[in-house]
């Protein structure tokens, strides 16, 4: 692939907004009840798992009964998947003997896995068996997308319904996301995978020969005895059919523990860039079919406008940044920047591209080790997701995320104009504003409070590889990705034990669930208010004037929280660095 890096850029949204943008068509008939009418079997489908959940298909669910459905499915889904860990060893499909999961990573996993956030403080191939990947992990990958799907759906509806005491059917919603929009985009990805050479298979691994045999040396009783290892046994599984959804679900959680940088799972750059098309394609799809549902195409061009200027500025620093000549490096007669993490095969572009796209979505798979990128590359994906995971944000939760800062942008623009605020024909009041602060204001609070934490307790301090400035990096990244769902990390920080995988599963579900009950509470307010016609004061939100608006709100409410341990962290490490010291 081109090492251009605006080249790469350039292919990558050339591929994307085009099939984002035929795909929104295709929601659009999900999700407004057309497929149902026009294909039978589908009606029929969805009619029966209505019936076993003892709802009515033309059910219109007020907002708190909504909340309720979408929290009980995530508290099954949650207990399900904590058993499965728990019962790795007695259950089938466990080729490689693996026992159970340790009680507080099963937690973890659990959570991380049902908030959509998939961080792994374990290494898949050599702790979960193809049982827990496939029928534990895989499946909660789906289920968690739906949710983000089906809250986004509601919280669309709250904009632009005129009048409705509802904001849609949970259950459907959830169904209709998983079987005719999850499910089928998952199955065509996988196969390509599977012709790119990612592996789809119940075999336990494969044992070779090696060219070169590796002799060690071991202390057995009281003397040290010489082995030689002639064989090695390859890891593989189902994971063309986990790695398919883990991207188009924005989930991330890789079948191998070095993720989407080992070659299984990422091994040509033809599958790195479908990769990366993959992990933003429904998130921004989501975007045009708001602009779809409002009856006006260009209130969604606006969105992904602010989207799309957030994610190139943030990418260009980070590509500037890494090509920076590493100083230590420098002194040892080395050249160019530095590689020591990155895969060769994708080279600096690849690798901070893929950084960049899997932070601004809450996808977390990694092709790199951002523990070793430049000290400001490193802070890229930090601050994307610190934004609130809006540029592009997870499937749903993006553009959710993404709306609670327009209602800020028009507040805003009405006080300086001395109107009531409104959004497409909408009064923004008192408890709009209160519901929009709450689910603003609740991950900076969980993310700080909880690096705080885990830099004044011992527990805590155990857990980092590093001292000083990067030291603090470590924690921030993993508490940052952790309230913001993204599941990525810096991977230098030690995290499988009882306190970070209890604080970090903590910060995932509260991260997730007090973020979305609020914006489902806004969207019960909106959808039970009459829409007003547009007068001469009315803001438009569907020009540059409001991008740029709404770019200024994401980056003083979203990014200000966040500035001064950015400066303590990857700030004064960058400026250590060059200072040679």
């Amino acid at each position: 692939m081109n090492a251009n890096p605006w080249v790469q850029l350039a292919l990558f949204l050339a591929l994307l907004f085009p099939l984002a943008w035929a795909l929104a068509r295709w929601l659009d008939g999900v999700f407004s009840g057309r497929l149902a009418a026009r294909v039978r079997f589908v009606g029929a489908i969805e009619r029966g798992v209505l019936r076993l959940a003892g709802s009515r298909p033309d059910e219109d669910m007020p907002w708190w009964r909504y909340a309720l459905a979408i929290l009980v499915f995530n508290l099954v889904g949650l207990a399900a998947l904590y058993a499965i860990l728990r019962l790795q060893a007695v259950l089938p499909f466990n080729p490689q003997g693996f026992g159970a999961v340790a009680p507080d990573l099963a937690l973890n996993t659990a959570v991380s896995f049902v908030t959509n956030t998939n961080w792994q403080s374990y290494g898949g191939e050599s702790t979960m068996s193809h049982g827990t990947q496939m029928l534990g992990l895989t499946v909660q990958n789906f289920l968690s997308a739906a949710t983000g799907i089906a809250v986004a759906l509601a919280v669309i509806r709250g904009f632009v319904r005129k009048t409705s005491s509802g904001v849609g059917h949970a259950w459907l919603d959830l169904t209709r996301a998983t079987l005719w929009v999850l499910l089928p985009l998952s199955a065509v990805f996988a196969l390509f995978l599977v012709s790119q050479g990612v592996p789809q298979t119940l075999a336990a691994g494969h044992e070779v020969t090696l060219i070169d045999p590796v002799s060690y040396t071991v202390q057995e009783a009281s003397r040290q005895v010489t082995h030689t290892a002639a064989t090695q046994t390859i890891a593989i599984g189902p994971v063309a059919s986990q790695e398919a959804i883990k991207m188009l679900g924005t989930n991330g959680g890789g079948f191998f523990n070095a993720n989407s940088a080992h070659p299984f799972e990422n091994p040509t750059a033809l599958s790195n860039l479908l990769e990366m098309v993959s992990i933003l394609l429904i998130p921004l799809a989501l975007v045009f079919l708001f602009g779809r549902w409002a009856g006006d195409a260009r209130q969604g061009a606006a969105l992904a406008g602010v989207m799309t200027v957030l994610f190139v500025a943030l990418y260009a620093v980070g590509v500037i940044a890494q090509h920076q000549p590493n100083p230590q490096l420098a002194a040892l007669g080395l050249s160019g920047p530095s590689l020591e993490g990155l895969e060769t095969r994708f080279g600096v572009v690849g690798s901070m591209l893929f950084a960049a796209v899997t932070t601004a979505a809450s996808c977390g798979a990694v092709n790199a080790m951002h523990d070793s990128l430049m000290p400001l590359a490193g802070s890229v994906p930090m601050f994307l997701m610190q934004l609130g995971e809006v540029v592009y944000g997870g499937v749903g939760s993006g553009l959710y995320g993404m709306l609670l800062f327009a209602v800020i942008a028009v507040f805003i623009a009405g006080l300086m104009v001395g109107r009531t605020p409104e959004y497409l024909g909408k009064k923004i009041g008192a408890y709009e504003m209160k519901m929009v602060s709450l689910a603003v204001i609740v991950v900076p609070a969980l993310v700080l409070a909880g690096t705080a934490l885990a830099l004044r307790v011992e527990p805590g301090l155990a857990g980092l590889t590093n001292p000083g400035a990067h030291g603090l990096s470590q924690a921030l990244y993993a508490l940052t990705s952790a309230g913001n769902n993204n599941g990525s990390a810096f991977a230098g920080l030690s995290a499988n034990a009882p306190f970070w995988n209890v604080l970090l599963a903590a910060a995932m579900w509260f991260g997730r669930f007090l973020v979305i009950v609020p914006a489902l509470a806004l969207a019960g307010s909106l959808a039970a208010k009459p829409r007003v016609p547009p007068s001469a004061g009315t803001l438009a939100t569907n020009n540059g004037l409001f991008v740029v608006l709404l770019v200024a709100a994401v980056l003083l409410v979203g990014a200000l929280n966040y500035v001064p341990a950015l400066a303590l962290g990857p700030v004064a490490e960058h400026l250590t660095l060059m200072s040679g010291r």
